[in-house]
């Protein structure tokens, strides 16, 4: 079964974060997919920790190799799609975007993001939690 994985899925995972057994759990059978824009949405939310003094650079780099050498497949987004959802839902682009190859993969979702899990739940998108 294919999994569409939000970026604060490897995250949690790579920051040994409380939800990392769970997601593992719910991923074992599972092939993780990801829109392209994936790692550099990590690097986004890995310097904004940096920033924030919630990370070392080691960890931010720690982080961001475990990151890298989880298998996912990336997709293209459709952005005009994923413009017109997040218009629609008052969301960013970069959410929408996984929402988006959710579905157009007809995939289940797998997000920490309760505003997401509501917009998926509305366009039918099945979330696993």
């Amino acid at each position: 079964m294919n999994v569409v994985a939000d970026t604060n899925i490897f995250l949690a995972v790579a920051l040994d974060e409380s939800e990392k057994d769970a997601i593992i759990q719910l991923t074992s059978e599972a092939n993780a997919v990801s829109p392209e824009i994936l790692l550099y949405e990590v690097g986004n939310a890995l310097t904004a920790m940096l920033k924030r003094k919630q990370l070392t650079l080691k960890e931010a780099l720690l982080a961001f190799e475990i990151i890298s050498a989880i298998p996912v497949r990336l997709v293209s987004a459709d952005i005009r799609h994923a413009v017109k959802l997040a218009a629609e839902y008052n969301i960013y682009a970069y959410d929408a975007y996984f929402l988006q190859c959710a579905l157009y993969l007809s995939c289940p979702l797998l997000t920490l993001d309760k505003r997401m899990k509501q917009v998926a739940n509305d366009l039918k998108i099945e979330v696993l939690e």
